[in-house]
């Protein structure tokens, strides 16, 4: 039975992987993973362990883009890199709506919002949006061509789609924020690099509420589990963020758009029918 657990901490942490990049929502697809492969632990371990496998993802674009992201450098006179200082600057803005909403209202959007028909309406209607926006694009020119161009207004703005990933599971915290930065002329790749950076401090803020509201009082065999789980999602996540990077310059999100309204209609079909038997 232990080691059973074992498949489906690495096999949820294969879906984190895969899904907390691509712009196709990874709570939608945990849904489905917990439907049919639960985990044999408590609500409340799996509540925190859902959230804080996504630890593993995140290391995973430390690893990748150190040098974009660390804002000293050792071998310059200039120890300081000023344009990263200003990129965090950017992150931290973004991150603020998100921050204040979640650090307030956590266990209520929860309550409120993480039921199936919202993730199906969610994955649905972002399905659209990806769809309508990309033929509305098609062929033009983006305004903002890099991260460095990317202004504090800017960054606000699409610090409040990613709120609205927050509130409503299902969203794609990746799919709001790349249609947010879209929609306000930012290209394809740079919305999706800065996407890549927007989650690190997001998803550490988010795992460290929830470890705290848990406790620091794991047994071993749930330690074990949530190492594996990230770990998984560690190593998934480096193949999947070395994919989109090389997708984006030569595709659009279209397919992802499809594939969510497929997703979606699943999931509210699926559950429907189980409430009838």
């Amino acid at each position: 039975m232990n080691l059973f657990e074992i498949v489906k901490a690495i096999i949820l942490g294969i879906v984190e992987g895969v899904t907390e990049w691509l712009p196709i929502s990874s709570t939608g697809h945990m849904l489905l993973v917990d439907e049919f492969l639960p985990l044999n632990m408590s609500e409340a371990f799996k509540e925190m362990f859902i959230v804080v496998i996504q630890l593993g993802a995140i290391m995973s674009v430390v690893v990748l883009y150190w040098n974009k992201l660390f804002p000293f450098s050792l071998k310059k006179k200039q120890f300081i890199k000023k344009d990263v200082m200003i990129m965090w600057l950017k992150i931290v803005v973004s991150c603020i709506p998100a921050a204040i909403v979640g650090l307030l209202w956590d266990e209520q959007i929860d309550d409120l919002f993480y039921h199936y028909q919202i993730v199906a309406i969610a994955l649905i209607v972002f399905g659209i949006l990806f769809i309508v926006i990309e033929n509305k694009n098609a062929g033009k020119r983006f305004k903002i061509n890099s991260i460095a161009e990317i202004t504090y207004q800017t960054a606000i703005i699409i610090g409040l789609f990613q709120l609205i990933a927050a509130i409503f599971p299902g969203v794609s915290r990746s799919g709001a924020t790349i249609i947010g930065a879209m929609l306000v002329g930012v290209a394809r790749s740079v919305a999706t690099e800065f996407t890549f950076f927007l989650a690190i401090p997001v998803m550490f803020g988010a795992s460290l509420l929830k470890i705290v509201k848990f406790g620091f009082d794991f047994t071993s065999f749930e330690l074990l589990i949530l190492v594996v789980g990230m770990f998984t999602a560690f190593i998934v996540s480096n193949i999947i963020i070395r994919f989109l990077t090389s997708f984006v310059k030569t595709h659009n999100f279209k397919i992802f758009g499809w594939y969510r309204i497929i997703l979606g209609c699943v999931v509210m079909i699926y559950f429907i029918g189980k409430s009838f038997l």
